[in-house]
């Protein structure tokens, strides 16, 4: 029997077959009108990528710090966690660096080198499970208080003794305070952490951030959440392979919601997109939730008896503003620094700015 035969009879064109032909034809449409959006910028894309002559990041060295030792730790869940550590073991402090979503240890570059240079600080990087070189959770969503317990086994193993300063980018802040909530007496004037470093983070209220969109679009962020979150890995390995053939989009994206600078450094958005596209879209959901109702105000009570800084850019689409001032209306002893032209990059976008209040902010704990 030919396969004509075999095929099923094609149903009658009825209400559903429209909705269905309509639902592709617009996704279809839209498709095209980011296609055209892409093509458009092609061109000035290849222009910028190849100016590397007036770029003065293009030789820098991301991702290919070294480091004196490298481990692997494992969370309670069973995840390996790949950690680098430099600096002599009996600096009197430690700085832990905790990294943000989609992101992993690299994007602490410039602060890493930073402290290098003191013979006094040790320094530890991680990156954050599904991230990275770290491993995996076999199954289930990712939790805050997960990655709390994460960086907290980070600190028993990697400095058991002397004081931390633990350093937190956007979900790694979160980190911090999920920590601070489960063990508040670390953050004590007695406890092992001396200070605290919040960059382009949030305490609560993601929900509403609108990333720069009309709230005609925002409003449908929340009821996609359960389908994005449930996200399978058949699902998730399409996209990752949709992720990978549209690198263009995925740099022009970059660059408007982590940079906030008229002409941000095309080897700095190369290499922070870099970082997001090697983060798998099944890593991606399974964070989803988590962040997206993420409430930690009460736990920075943890923090008013040590020093805190909070550093953000102005021009944050993600972590806008208003929440690094939330975070120090609840901490009136702060520090608030914010960058101007900067987004959620800012550490790196604008390092020389961040370097000159975190390196004094660290000297200062050691004195």
């Amino acid at each position: 029997m030919s396969a004509a035969a075999e095929a099923p009879p094609t149903p009658p064109a009825g209400r559903g077959s429209r909705r269905r032909t309509a639902g592709i034809i617009g996704t279809l449409a839209a498709a095209a009108g980011v296609a055209a959006g892409v093509a458009a910028e092609r061109a000035l894309l290849k222009r910028k990528r190849r100016s590397t002559e007036r770029d003065p990041h293009f030789d820098e060295p991301f991702g290919a710090l070294p480091a004196d030792e490298y481990r692997t730790i494992t969370t309670d869940e069973g995840i390996p966690l790949h950690v680098e550590i430099t600096g002599d073991p009996r600096a009197p402090l430690t700085v832990v660096f905790a990294h943000g979503f989609c992101l992993d240890m690299g994007t602490f570059h410039f602060q890493r080198r930073a402290l290098a240079a003191m013979d006094d600080v040790r320094t530890v990087s991680y990156d954050q499970p599904g991230h990275g070189r770290s491993g995996r959770l076999d199954k289930g969503e990712y939790t805050l208080d997960l990655l709390g317990a994460a960086l907290r086994k980070v600190v028993e193993e990697t400095a058991p003794a002397g004081k931390v300063v633990l350093v937190g980018h956007s979900m790694g802040g979160m980190a911090i305070m999920a920590m601070a909530d489960s063990t508040p007496e670390l953050f004590k004037p007695e406890g092992r952490v001396a200070g605290v470093v919040l960059i382009s983070t949030s305490a609560g209220e993601l929900g509403g951030v609108t990333f720069g969109m009309p709230q005609v679009l925002v409003r449908f962020r929340k009821p996609l959440l359960p389908i994005i979150s449930g996200a399978g890995w058949v699902t998730a390995g399409m996209l990752d392979r949709a992720r990978d053939a549209s690198t263009d989009l995925a740099w022009l994206l970059t660059r408007r919601y982590g940079f906030g600078s008229e002409k941000p450094s095309p080897a700095l958005i190369s290499y922070v997109e870099r970082m997001n596209s090697a983060t798998r879209t099944e890593s991606v959901a399974r964070y989803l939730r988590t962040l997206y109702t993420h409430d930690r105000v009460m736990a920075l009570g943890a923090f008013t008896d040590i020093p805190v800084l909070v550093v953000c850019g102005d021009e944050d689409l993600l972590t806008p503003v208003e929440h690094s001032q939330a975070i120090c209306e609840t901490l009136p002893n702060a520090e608030l620094v914010v960058v101007p032209n900067a987004g959620h990059v800012v550490l790196l976008e604008h390092s020389e700015a961040v370097n000159a209040v975190f390196v004094p902010f660290v000297r200062k704990i050691l004195s």
